[in-house]
C-alpha cells in the first residue's frame, strides 16, 4: 500500500493537484467582466502571441479609455527583467529575478493566485546599469514551458507541477558569452524543437534542442553570434524555414538575416546587415511582409555603413535574398513593427526623445508620415513631457494599442493618411517600460519595469479587465 501511494505522489506531484494560493506579493481588486458571448479569445503562448506578430485576434475587447482606466484585475509584485508574461489554458507564466534568482512564478491569470514557482541562482550584473533580469519571455507548448535565462540558463519545465524536465546551463556548456546585456532572445518552439539563437563557441549560432529530451538536434554553424531578435518560422517558396536575425558581440560588428530549415539546421542563405559600431545590437524580430518577402531593421546609426535602418528582403527560387529596398531613417531599436495592408507601422530612432511612430509604405520603403505622442505631467512639482518613444506596439481588431516606455496605454487609429490618438491614460511613471504587453481572453497584462515616480509603488505585472460587454 505505502509503495503505491509513493508511486501515486511521483506520477501525480502534490504541487500539480493543490488549488493556487494566494501570496505576499499580490493584491487582488474586483473580479474581471465574464466574456461576451461569442466573443473570440486567445492564449497567448509566446511575447509577440500566437502568430508571432504584435497582432490580436480578440473581439469583445474596450476600445475606449477613460482618465482612469480599465479596471484592474490584480497587481502582483515583479522583480526586475524585461520579460513579457505567457498565458495558456487559464496560467500565466511569469518569468523575471528576486534577489538573486531568476524565477518562474506560474499564476492564475484570472486571479493571480500561485500555482507553484522555481528559482535557482544567477550570477548577471549588467555593464550598461539596465535592469539584471531576464529579457527573454517564457515559450509554451504540449504541456512544457521553456525559458532561456540572462546568463543562459535553458530550462524546461511541466507547466502542471512546475518539475524541471530538463535543463542546460548554456554558458558553461557552449561556451555563450555575456554580450551586451546578456542573453535575451526567446526560443521558438517548432515541431518539437526548441530552437534558440545561442551564440556559443565555435560558431553555434543556432542550436535546435528536442523538446521533450533537451537532447541537441542539430547546430547552424555560422559566425554571428546570438542577438536580441527572437527567432519565427516563415514560408520561404513554400517550405518550413527559421528566420533569425542574428548579430551578438563582436569587433568589427558582424550579423543578419539567417534562412534556415528547420530540419536538419541547414543554412540556406545569411543576408548581412548589422551597423559597423562596436556598441549596436540587433534586437528587431523579423517582420513578413507577403509570399518570401521579410523585413528587418537596427537603429544604431554609422555614416559610413550601408546597413542604416532597415531594409526590405525578398527571397528568389534558390531561397536566397535581395533587397527590394532601404530606408536608412526607419531604425527599430527593439520593438517589432506590424505590416497591415500595403504598411509598416512601428516606433523608429535609437533614443528615446528623438523617436518617433512612423508609417512606412512596404512597396516602396517611402515614409508616409510620423508623429510623437506626449503629454506632461506632473513629477515633484515640475511637467515632464512623457510620451510613447520606445514603446510596443499591437493591433487589436482595426486598432492599434500602444504602450509608451514610460507607462502611457493609447488607443490609435493608424492608416497611411495619418495617426490618431483616440484615448489614453497614465496607469503610472515608470521608465523603460517597454516590455510587450500581453492580450488574452479580454485581460490585458502591462509590466511596470521600474518604480512608479507617482506614488513610490515598486515593480509590478498588473492585469486589467479590457472585457467589453458585446463581442462586436
Amino acid at each position: 500500500m505505502r509503495s503505491l501511494l509513493l508511486c501515486f505522489v511521483f506520477l501525480f506531484p502534490t504541487s500539480a493537484l493543490a488549488e493556487p494560493q494566494s501570496w505576499e506579493g499580490l493584491k487582488y481588486f474586483a473580479p474581471p467582466k465574464a466574456p461576451a458571448e461569442g466573443a473570440v479569445m486567445e492564449d497567448w503562448p509566446r511575447f509577440l502571441g500566437p502568430a508571432d506578430a504584435p497582432m490580436s485576434a480578440e473581439t469583445a475587447v474596450l476600445r475606449e479609455f477613460t482618465e482612469a482606466g480599465p479596471p484592474k484585475v490584480w497587481e502582483c509584485r515583479k522583480g526586475e527583467g524585461y520579460a513579457s508574461p505567457a498565458i495558456v489554458d487559464s496560467r500565466l507564466y511569469l518569468f523575471h529575478r528576486e534577489k538573486s534568482q531568476e524565477r518562474l512564478d506560474c499564476l492564475d491569470a484570472v486571479t493571480g493566485k500561485r500555482h507553484w514557482s522555481h528559482g535557482y541562482e544567477v550570477d548577471y550584473r549588467d555593464d550598461f546599469g539596465y535592469s539584471a533580469g531576464p529579457r527573454s519571455g517564457p515559450v509554451i507548448s504540449a504541456k512544457r514551458v521553456v525559458t532561456f535565462g540572462v546568463t543562459s540558463w535553458l530550462k524546461c519545465f511541466d507547466t502542471e507541477s512546475g518539475r524541471v524536465l530538463w535543463s542546460h546551463d548554456c554558458q558553461a556548456k557552449f561556451g555563450v558569452q555575456k554580450y551586451f546585456f546578456g542573453s535575451g532572445a526567446s526560443p521558438l518552439i517548432h515541431s518539437g524543437l526548441v530552437i534558440v539563437n545561442l551564440g556559443g563557441s565555435e560558431d553555434r549560432c543556432v542550436c535546435a534542442f528536442d523538446l521533450e529530451t533537451g537532447a541537441l538536434k542539430w547546430t547552424a554553424n555560422h559566425e554571428w553570434g546570438q542577438s536580441y531578435a527572437s527567432p519565427v518560422m516563415a514560408k520561404i517558396n513554400g517550405k518550413d524555414r527559421v528566420l533569425v536575425f542574428a548579430g551578438g558581440k563582436s569587433q568589427p560588428s558582424t550579423g543578419g538575416l539567417l534562412s534556415i530549415d528547420p530540419a536538419d539546421g541547414r543554412i540556406e542563405d545569411a543576408y548581412f546587415w548589422r551597423a559597423k559600431r562596436y556598441p549596436s545590437v540587433n534586437a528587431q524580430t523579423p517582420v513578413l511582409c507577403g509570399p518570401n518577402k521579410v523585413f528587418i531593421s537596427q537603429a544604431y546609426v554609422d555614416r559610413d555603413s550601408e546597413c542604416n535602418g532597415g531594409v526590405l528582403l525578398e527571397a528568389g527560387a534558390d531561397g536566397k535574398f535581395k533587397a527590394l529596398w532601404k530606408a536608412p531613417e526607419f531604425g527599430c531599436h527593439w520593438n517589432t513593427p506590424i505590416f497591415h495592408d500595403g504598411h509598416l507601422y512601428a516606433f523608429s530612432g535609437e533614443k528615446e526623445r528623438s523617436c518617433q511612430l512612423i508609417c512606412v509604405d512596404a512597396a516602396t520603403g517611402k515614409e508616409k508620415w510620423s508623429e510623437q505622442f506626449t503629454r506632461n505631467v506632473a513629477i515633484d512639482g515640475q511637467d515632464v513631457p512623457v510620451g510613447l518613444f520606445r514603446g510596443s506596439l499591437l493591433k487589436v481588431g482595426d486598432r492599434f494599442l500602444a504602450l509608451g516606455e514610460w507607462g502611457t496605454l493609447a488607443w490609435l487609429e493608424l492608416t497611411p493618411s495619418g495617426a490618431k490618438r483616440l484615448s489614453d491614460f497614465q496607469p503610472f511613471v515608470a521608465q523603460e517600460s517597454w516590455t510587450m504587453p500581453a492580450l488574452s481572453h479580454g485581460l490585458l497584462y502591462v509590466s511596470r519595469i521600474q518604480e512608479d515616480k507617482l506614488n513610490g509603488a515598486p515593480p509590478a505585472l498588473i492585469c486589467y479587465d479590457l472585457r467589453a460587454p458585446s463581442a462586436k
